[in-house]
């Protein structure tokens, strides 16, 4: 059978958004959002806040993309944005995603990101067979 996209989902985010929530929350705030990995590669950046917003847009297009929202016990955390050896962005799933990909017949979710000084945003396709049923 064929893959089918199963979804998509966009966000689009200020980057002085991001940067008021760490300024005003800290530490309690990244380690809420991000998961260890993204918050070692978003530190080492020189425009470290472009980066945690272009994170936080790849989360929400991927909620979007699923079509769950935040129902289903899916938190930040489950949804992890790597990169692949050359760059590019890659998205891992865990917890509440993972089961809700399984559920939707969900093989594989593309994503790309993009910032400026002002704005972060990013796209998600979801990407499966559906179920039978």
């Amino acid at each position: 059978m064929a893959l089918q996209i199963l979804g998509i989902g966009t966000d689009i985010i200020e980057c002085l958004r991001i940067a008021q929530m760490i300024e005003r929350h800290g530490e309690l705030f990244i380690s809420r959002v991000y998961t260890e990995h993204e918050i070692a590669y978003c530190s080492t950046k020189k425009a470290a806040t472009q980066h945690y917003a272009g994170r936080w847009a790849a989360k929400e297009a991927v909620l979007k993309a699923l079509g769950t929202g935040w129902r289903r016990g899916i938190s930040w955390r489950d949804i992890e944005v790597r990169n692949k050896p050359g760059g590019a962005p890659i998205i891992a799933l865990a917890g509440g995603a993972r089961e809700v990909c399984e559920q939707s017949g969900i093989h594989h979710m593309h994503i790309s990101i993009s910032h400026c000084r002002g704005h972060a945003t990013a796209y998600a396709v979801a990407e499966g067979v559906p179920p039978t049923e």
